[in-house]
């Protein structure tokens, strides 16, 4: 029986940070998150990979432009912050810069921002600095 994706989604967060996020996020906020998660349709799942691939796309023209201040960079960004509210109940400019300095200063997530461009990780952050001000 195939799992649904959205339980894997879960099942592997909680296998690989579960302990890790509910320290520092706390029990409350983890499972109202996976909740979310839970209660995404097949159509939003499909529309949540594609705002993923969109990010993607976007993040690397922006690097390519160079100016996080850029209009390409700041696309980026929105796209973030949209992808972010998948998954979060509240948007705040705080948690956005958090997020982002987050992906500079823990290795997996630069290591998977420097997957899709070289740079990727720090640039998001200066860019979200910028588009959160």
């Amino acid at each position: 029986m195939a799992i649904n994706p959205t339980e894997k989604i879960i099942a592997d967060n909680e296998s690989k940070y579960g302990k890790e996020i509910r320290t520092k996020y706390g029990n409350e906020a983890i499972d109202k998150a996976n909740t979310k998660i839970k209660g995404m349709t097949a159509a939003k799942y499909a529309q949540v990979e594609n705002l993923s691939a969109q990010l993607a796309a976007a993040l690397q023209a922006a690097v390519a432009d160079g100016d996080p201040s850029g209009a390409a960079a700041q696309k980026a960004c929105e796209l973030h912050k949209n992808w972010l509210c998948c998954f979060w109940d509240d948007y705040s400019k705080e948690a956005h810069i958090g997020v982002a300095e987050m992906y500079v200063n823990d290795s997996r997530f630069t290591e998977y921002y420097e997957k899709i461009a070289t740079g990727g990780a720090a640039f998001l952050r200066d860019a979200v600095k910028i588009y959160c001000a």
